[in-house]
């Protein structure tokens, strides 16, 4: 799966429908970030989602589900305040979300909680968005790697603690092997998440950076990303999978053919 939050690059829009065009084998793409900014404001990154601007893009995304690939929104991320909200007046806040779910015909949300939340609140959110949308609607996390096997966290509150509660309710989690909280080099830090006993390999996928450019430190490249993953889906026969950030500039393509990531991943992953 990718992230795609670069929707135009230096004024140039940058379509996803060469992730299926191409034969990727990509199942989500994630439509990153959805901001819930006053009662009245909300913003996919940096403009409303019904702005002119995203015509096209959320054209190619239905033609992208017509195809079987499922679109995914992002809510929060570094730009924070979205679940400050949600926690504090989920009254308020949460029919924004909703309505952004429906209006958009989203397959499911990411809930990228890089700021406090308590551990009711985001329990509140899951629990509303099952209850709303059905069994078949995903739902997932974005915590860092390392929140997944007791160390570092951004979030406030326990993802084990979560995972106990709710598990059944979250579809995965796209875990950040990157910026110091977690590394795809090798097997280790994926492994010492699944020799927790709690969350299993179906319910793991690898978040890497696509390219070193993007946002931080701690960038694969594909060879050892693909070595890494082949091997985890040698010892994990339902490994959950690999999620890149950000799709517009994915090597080995980059901007030029940036689906070449995702078809580099799913064979080393045997799709």
């Amino acid at each position: 799966m990718v992230y795609y939050q670069t929707q135009y690059n230096g004024g140039t829009y940058v379509s996803p429908l060469g992730l299926t065009n191409n034969n990727t084998r990509v199942t989500d793409v994630i439509v990153a970030a959805i901001h819930l900014n006053s009662p009245t404001l909300v913003h996919l990154n940096d403009h409303p989602p019904s702005d002119a601007r995203f015509q096209q893009m959320w054209r190619d995304l239905a033609a992208m589900q017509a195809r079987g690939v499922r679109v995914i929104g992002m809510v929060g991320g570094a730009a924070q305040g979205s679940f400050q909200r949600l926690d504090t007046d989920f009254n308020t806040y949460y029919p924004l979300l909703k309505n952004i779910i429906t209006t958009y015909k989203l397959d499911g949300v990411d809930l990228d909680v890089e700021e406090y939340m308590s551990l009711a609140g985001i329990e509140r959110v899951i629990r509303a968005l099952r209850t709303d949308f059905g069994p078949n609607f995903v739902i997932t996390l974005a915590p860092v790697a390392t929140a997944l096997y007791g160390g570092g966290n951004l979030s406030g509150f326990n993802y084990e603690q979560l995972y106990r509660d709710v598990g059944s309710q979250i579809s995965w989690f796209n875990a950040q092997f990157y910026n110091g909280w977690g590394y795809m080099g090798t097997p280790s830090n994926y492994q010492s998440i699944i020799n927790r006993g709690l969350i299993p390999a179906q319910k793991v996928v690898a978040g890497m950076l696509s390219n070193p450019g993007n946002g931080g430190s701690g960038y694969i490249d594909i060879p050892a990303a693909k070595s890494t993953v082949s091997g985890l889906v040698g010892t994990h026969q339902a490994f959950g999978g690999a999620a890149s950030w950000e799709y517009f500039n994915s090597l080995p393509g980059n901007t030029g053919a940036p689906w070449q990531w995702a078809a580099e991943l799913s064979s080393a992953m045997g799709r």
